[in-house]
């Protein structure tokens, strides 16, 4: 993705001609403010920034903002291969995981009841490979060889809670502001249960930011969690392995950050 900033044709294209561009902190250093406009190169198709657009357009609820998709004065959601939402004010802060699960739960009350999307099925990226073997999409024997994985998948039984729209990486795409609710940004679609999105920022936390068990706290109303989180650390390591961050020695090198939450997980699922 290009490091330059969107071109005035584009600011023109989204109403915001001649409006100073600023790079944006956070993310992969590619999206860029002007006005109240936020542009990023569109790592999506056409057709799912079509239904971005529609579904930002039904969610309502209170407790959270979202960053809403924008169409061009054309009406088109991509212009020269960018994209663009609304601009909502806040920052990103570490350690607020409790507040990242609760504005997540009052988010995914507001998509339940919403269709599930047809490109989900098309997807291939490493993350779409990683949940399907987390859920069983996919055979886990595929990864046998990718640290941990057998011992996660033989602690798994079935969940059987609904599946729904969730945001599958709310960890890093909460922001907070001092009066407004916390606000998401780039949302990640997936069609699994809610409490898998809710996993999902507590095995970042275990296994990246540093967090220990008094995290559960924060998920300590969600029945039967442990299944959750082994297969959230699954979607991770796969999704680490097709990108080739994980090295396959690191179980045995002694500097294997996802053990403890192995380990955490094996314990909860049993």
């Amino acid at each position: 993705m290009s490091s330059q900033p969107p071109p005035e044709e584009v600011l023109a294209a989204f109403g915001v001609a001649g409006c100073p561009v600023a790079r944006l902190a956070g993310g992969q250093g590619t999206s860029w403010r002007a006005a109240e406009v936020v542009f990023k190169p569109a790592g999506q198709s056409m057709q799912e920034l079509e239904w971005l657009a529609g579904v930002y357009s039904q969610v309502r609820g209170s407790g959270f903002r979202i960053a809403r998709q924008r169409r061009a004065v054309t009406g088109a959601v991509c212009v020269d291969g960018w994209s663009a939402t609304d601009y909502v004010a806040g920052r990103h802060a570490d350690r607020r995981w409790a507040e990242a699960v609760a504005v997540g739960e009052r988010l995914h009350a507001a998509l339940a009841g919403l269709a599930r999307p047809g490109f989900l099925d098309r997807r291939q990226s490493p993350w779409a490979i990683g949940d399907r073997v987390a859920w069983g999409d996919l055979p886990v024997a595929r990864f046998a060889r990718v640290p941990h994985i057998r011992r996660l998948a033989a602690a798994m039984r079935a969940v059987t809670a609904p599946s729904q729209l969730i945001h599958g990486d709310l960890g890093g795409n909460v922001i907070y502001h001092d009066v407004l609710p916390p606000a998401v940004i780039d949302f990640s679609p997936y069609w699994r249960p809610a409490a898998f999105a809710s996993a999902i920022v507590v095995a970042d936390a275990l296994v990246w930011e540093g967090a220990d068990t008094s995290i559960l706290s924060a998920v300590g109303h969600i029945g039967d969690f442990g299944q959750y989180l082994l297969r959230a650390l699954i979607y991770r390591a796969v999704t680490d392995s097709v990108l080739s961050k994980l090295d396959p020695a690191a179980e045995d090198s002694g500097n294997d950050p996802y053990a403890p939450a192995v380990d955490l997980a094996c314990q909860l699922a049993a």
